[in-house]
């Protein structure tokens, strides 16, 4: 009785401590979404994408940049969120044409023994990466600053 209570002690405690770190990286999540947004283009219907990607990178839970080359990413919007995106390594696509379609593909979300989740893209739109690297370094620049001024 006394190991589930210490086990019970133990997950509650990595909970909590998930939560303030998920709390404290909110405002930059937060910035990040607004940033890529600000420098995605019109929505498309479609893109060609030959069977992979380059990476990605989760932006919230129904919004992530798509990388299918170095220089080239798109803002992918979910209908809805789609949860556990945040904590997993890979994400899966289904697009069996070698196009991925809004309105229509799925992403697969899910790992390590988890079922996975289907969700459905709803908007598909470039991003113009050489700005964005630009706004976020200019941000990390303004932050270190800030930071600086501040002790």
């Amino acid at each position: 009785m006394k190991m589930n209570t210490k086990l019970f002690l133990a997950l509650l405690i990595a909970a909590v401590a998930l939560t303030a770190c998920a709390s404290r990286s909110g405002l930059r999540d937060a910035e990040r979404l607004a940033l890529y947004r600000a420098h995605a283009g019109e929505p498309v219907d479609s893109i060609y994408m030959p069977g992979h990607y380059n990476g990605w990178t989760p932006l919230d839970g129904g919004t992530f940049a798509l990388w299918t080359r170095p220089s080239q990413a798109w803002l992918i919007e979910l209908y809805g969120p789609c949860t556990d995106m945040g904590y997993v390594d890979k994400i899966r696509i289904e697009q069996p044409t070698g196009r991925l379609t809004a309105r229509f593909d799925r992403i697969h979300v899910g790992g390590a023994g988890l079922m996975p989740l289907q969700c459905t893209i709803r908007e598909i739109r470039p991003l113009d990466i050489k700005a964005i690297r630009v706004a976020e370094k200019k941000a990390r620049e303004d932050r270190q600053r800030a930071g600086s001024s501040g002790t």
